[in-house]
């Protein structure tokens, strides 16, 4: 079984590759390097799944270059029978500076995926989305069916992507389906986050610097829960066409979290506050009930036992991954 991960030296892309080839798959991975944060993360992520294709079945080839490139995107796609497509700009407030290269990587490149594989025998087009897509709520949790008015140029490409995944499947008979994820956080995680922001600071002896009041919610999701989503897709036919909510079903906020993390490291830490960050959601909360439905999704890590592992796996490979988030 052949697996193009496009974006796969990401952060999801990263766990998605490890495991896949972990369970004797053969991972071919797509992804430009973009310096978007420290390429020693990406790096990592590269060797982890190397060094994993070692131990097990399966085997593991990086290939550096961008979803924008149709041509290496047809190239890869036709050795393909499964294609995991997590290449994006991410960033709210680099959408917003930048809508225009938001919507090149993010949207031109999901077309370029697509059009690559309608012509040929892929089994599964799996398309990463974001909650960003729903913007402000009408209710909590968001179900499938919330309204999807984003409030960045980021939720709108991924919106846009979303429907174009959609289209291809319906008018083209292309199996697709798109994942909507909730914050996924974890090991080896992008540095510019509060996850990881919180946790440098405490173990460097700064407060934990909220942007806001605090009382902005987050429904995060751990990212071995994520990958275990996308594994099922391997098996599962029934939800192509669909779009699918990828959340821990529980929230907390942002002024929980940096408690969490503060008391884990050092609870003499005081908390401060700065002016919140134009094109953050204020709330965020999934109703997986789909996923549950049509995924056998059941998420195993709770928001306050996913901040204690992440907080202990960062102390643990504070050496390499510290400096790395104080320079992003």
């Amino acid at each position: 079984m052949s697996v193009l991960i496009t974006g796969g030296a990401g952060f999801i892309g990263g766990h998605l590759s490890k495991q896949f080839v972990d369970r004797g798959r053969d991972v071919t991975v797509l992804d430009s390097l973009e310096p978007f944060y420290d390429l020693g993360i990406k790096q990592r992520n590269i060797d982890v799944a190397r060094q994993t294709a070692k131990k097990s079945g399966g085997t593991y080839e990086f290939v550096e270059g961008s979803v924008t490139d149709s041509e290496q995107v047809t190239t890869l796609v036709e050795d393909a029978d499964y294609i995991f497509h997590h290449a994006a700009q991410a960033g709210v407030r680099v959408s917003v500076d930048n809508p225009r290269k938001t919507h090149q990587i993010n949207v031109d490149g999901t077309l370029n995926i697509l059009d690559a594989a309608r012509d040929t025998d892929v089994k599964r087009v799996v398309n990463a989305s974001s909650s960003s897509v729903y913007g402000k709520p009408n209710y909590l949790p968001y179900d499938e069916e919330h309204p999807t008015t984003p409030v960045s140029p980021y939720g709108a490409s991924k919106c846009s992507s979303e429907h174009y995944v959609r289209v291809y499947n319906e008018v083209y008979g292309l199996p697709t389906v798109s994942l909507r994820y909730f914050t996924v956080y974890g090991p080896r995680m992008r540095p510019n986050m509060a996850f990881t922001n919180f946790v440098s600071r405490c173990i460097n002896g700064d407060p934990p610097l909220i942007y806001g009041d605090g009382k902005q919610t987050r429904d995060f999701t751990y990212v071995e829960d994520v990958a275990d989503a996308n594994e099922q897709l391997f098996e599962i036919d029934d939800a192509d066409g669909e779009v699918i909510n990828i959340g821990s079903g529980g929230r907390i906020t942002i002024q929980e979290l940096a408690e969490v993390i503060r008391d884990e490291v050092d609870p003499t830490l005081s908390i401060e506050h700065v002016e919140s960050r134009e094109g953050d959601a204020r709330h965020t909360h999934a109703d997986i009930s789909k996923a549950q439905r049509m995924l056998d999704y059941n998420p195993d890590i709770s928001i306050k036992q996913g901040a204690k592992l992440f907080t202990q796996w960062y102390q643990e490979n504070q050496n390499w991954y510290d400096p790395l988030v104080r320079n992003s």
